[in-house]
């Protein structure tokens, strides 16, 4: 997925799983991950561009000796188990290779024609062409109002309905959500309509305007296949193009059919470590598959041939042309999305494409139209997640068979731009109406402007682990030194500076001061310090008293009062614990069930009594200061204790920790 779940985000819990793309994602959900590395780069005019004099001919002799002597090693510094590579060119497998191990404990090695693999987000391609397929028989429009294809209702808003075209382009507006996404078992799927009825996101932009990747909606894709075609799913897009092109060892089914099980490889955390069970995928239609790199080979032949592949046509040719062809781009000096398909240009050529990740399975499956090649690569194992295994082979791979070194001036107030774009930004892909909106506050990219005028993303970095640097190479258009990687700035519609990087599926908006992360900060730690200081105060200060033998010099209601005070501060500190409980029990994604509500809402009851309970706390401070011959220091910690309690109450409802909604 950029994905079903980052990888990066399920490698370090639910703050980087439910964080957006950039922690994750810069994720889940699905789509593919970036971790520190964009891949593309618009394709430069021939005359523009450098190539050395002579290139290694794309063989197979020359692909197996330099695949042989990169995955090997690959697999072994990241802790990986196994992995399979696959490329097509012309029409025929030029090389499908795996390496390690789909069993470790039984020491079973990878095979491209039977192993199994879980793409992830790279099924979406499955659902989409489905959809194209229904498009060309004039049975779906892809212009027209989605709801004229459900049997329930997607809310209005924005006066403007979601259509077809919307849910290829990742522009429906949905915000991201993760509650179920992942299932436990078998017994916790339910039908999909139930499902999707259950999980409506929330609208938080405009349909066609802000690219915000959707697993919701590719899943709501699939429902209208099955719908409109009045088949199952999985069975439509088994009979329309699994059973067509041949490829028998895909499917949509959970678990899997008795006759593919046994081919099905282990999920490695890291190949060090215990498999780890099959995956259950709720929203099956954006990221359930499991096939054989053989398989995919015969998928890539037949987008890249436009819907041919031997006899089989499964698109007609324009419908083909139409699916790769752009179709929505926030930035047009970067890349684009076509219908489905993502563009992935880079080395000079026109590349589409898309990633996917699992909890366990990370995956890319890569177009180059221009020279009739396919790429798929699938690892079986999260690995250490150090660096991005696939995006560093596949540049490799481009490197070396289609060099390119890209060339451009240097913009003279590259340093006065450097410093007009700095700042925080948040994420369009997040959470917006439940608590997933605290990921915009644990997940802000920051933008950082270098003193030689090249500016730098925190946390985008080079596989050196160091934080990349881009120089300017046309008006608020800058390019990786020593590298092609784009980020492009713009104001959006509503005035803020945004920024695209070569991901065309969603963007990273300017942080308003509400949002900021700093502003954040400088009220959460404070307020969590003193309200902890009060509590911890509270027994020291008794002691003290005690052991010199002094009471406190209050009338019975001021005791009251100051009890009532401590126990709003217990509160506070029980609502802050809760909350951390209940994250930390997300590193197992399928924890984000219908069976953590009553924790949930427990949490959220304990806010409210917590926000009811600042009023006591500002009461008692008003008291504390009019009372005369009161220490100073003393009033001021009663003021400063209510000022904290004020900040806490207003972070957690600002980003939605009192909130009873429970579609996240």
């Amino acid at each position: 997925m950029f994905t079903l779940m980052s990888s990066t985000a399920i490698r370090s819990g639910t703050t980087l799983l439910l964080a957006s793309c950039l922690s994750a994602s810069l994720t889940p959900g699905q789509g593919p991950a970036p971790q520190g590395s964009a891949k593309s780069q618009p394709a430069a005019k021939t005359s523009e561009r450098k190539l050395p004099p002579s290139a290694p001919e794309l063989t197979a002799t020359d692909l197996q000796a330099f695949l042989d002597g990169l995955l090997p090693a690959q697999l072994e510094r990241e802790d990986i188990a196994g992995a399979v590579v696959a490329v097509v060119k012309d029409g025929k497998v030029l090389f499908a290779k795996g390496y390690g191990f789909s069993d470790v404990e039984k020491r079973k090695s990878v095979s491209p024609a039977e192993t199994l693999f879980r793409p992830g987000s790279i099924s979406k391609l499955f659902t989409w062409t489905s959809v194209m397929q229904l498009v060309e028989q004039g049975k779906l429009d892809l212009d027209r109002d989605v709801n004229d294809y459900l049997d329930y209702k997607i809310p209005p808003a924005f006066s403007k309905p979601i259509t077809l075209r919307n849910v290829l382009t990742h522009t429906p507006g949905f915000e991201e959500t993760a509650k179920e996404l992942f299932v436990a078992d078998a017994s916790k799927m339910r039908p999909l309509g139930e499902y999707l009825r259950e999980h409506i996101p929330g609208r938080i932009f405009p349909p066609g305007v802000t690219p915000a990747y959707s697993n919701y909606a590719t899943a709501m894709a699939g429902y209208i296949v099955q719908r409109t075609s009045g088949k199952p799913f999985e069975q439509y897009v088994a009979d329309n193009i699994f059973i067509p092109l041949g490829m028998g060892h895909t499917t949509f089914v959970q678990p899997l059919p008795p006759n593919l099980s046994s081919f099905m490889s282990n999920g490695y955390q890291q190949a060090s470590k215990e498999a780890k069970p099959y995956e259950f995928v709720q929203a099956f239609p954006a990221g359930s598959v499991a096939t054989s790199a053989a398989d995919m080979c015969i998928f890539m032949m037949a987008h890249l041939q436009d819907g041919r592949w031997n006899d089989k046509q499964i698109l007609k040719p324009e419908t083909a042309k139409l699916m790769h062809a752009r179709a929505f781009a926030s930035d047009p000096r970067l890349n684009g999305m076509a219908l489905g398909f993502y563009e992935e240009t880079r080395n000079g050529h026109r590349i589409i494409g898309h990633g996917g990740d699992t909890l366990y399975f990370h995956s890319d499956l890569h177009l180059i139209h221009d020279s009739n090649v396919g790429f798929f690569v699938s690892y079986n194992s999260a690995g250490k997640g150090e660096v991005s295994g696939r995006t560093i082979l596949f540049e490799k791979f481009l490197d070396r068979y289609f060099p390119y070194t890209p060339s451009a001036p240097a913009v003279a107030s590259a340093k006065e731009n450097a410093d007009k774009v700095a700042g925080l930004y948040v994420a369009s892909r997040r959470g917006e109406k439940s608590f997933l909106k605290v990921t915009e506050f644990l997940g802000q990219a920051k933008a950082l402007a270098n003193s030689d005028g090249t500016l730098s993303i925190d946390p985008l970095k080079d596989t050196n682990g160091e934080l990349k640097r881009y120089e300017e190479i046309s008006p608020l258009l800058y390019r990786q030194v020593h590298g092609q990687d784009l980020i492009g700035f713009h104001k959006n519609s509503n005035g803020r500076m945004e920024f695209s990087i070569d991901y065309p599926f969603f963007v990273f908006e300017r942080a308003s001061m509400a949002d900021n992360k700093n502003f954040n900060m400088a009220i959460i730690v404070p307020s969590l310090i003193f309200i902890a200081l009060a509590v911890l105060f509270w027994p020291v200060g008794a002691s003290i008293r005690w052991h010199y033998g002094r009471k406190l010099d209050l009338t019975p209601s001021e005791k009251r009062l100051r009890l009532a005070v401590r126990i709003v501060c217990i509160v506070d500190l029980l609502f802050a614990i809760g909350w951390l409980i209940f994250i930390s029990g997300t590193n197992d994604v399928t924890n984000l069930s219908r069976s953590r509500d009553p924790l949930l809402y427990l949490l959220y009851i304990l806010g409210v009594i917590a926000a009811m309970g600042t009023l006591i706390v500002i009461l008692h401070a008003f008291r504390s200061w009019a009372k005369t011959g009161k220490w100073i220091w003393a009033k001021l910690f009663d003021v400063a204790l209510a000022l904290a309690c004020i900040g806490f109450t207003w972070f957690t409802w600002h980003w939605n920790l009192i909130n009873f909604n429970l579609r996240y």
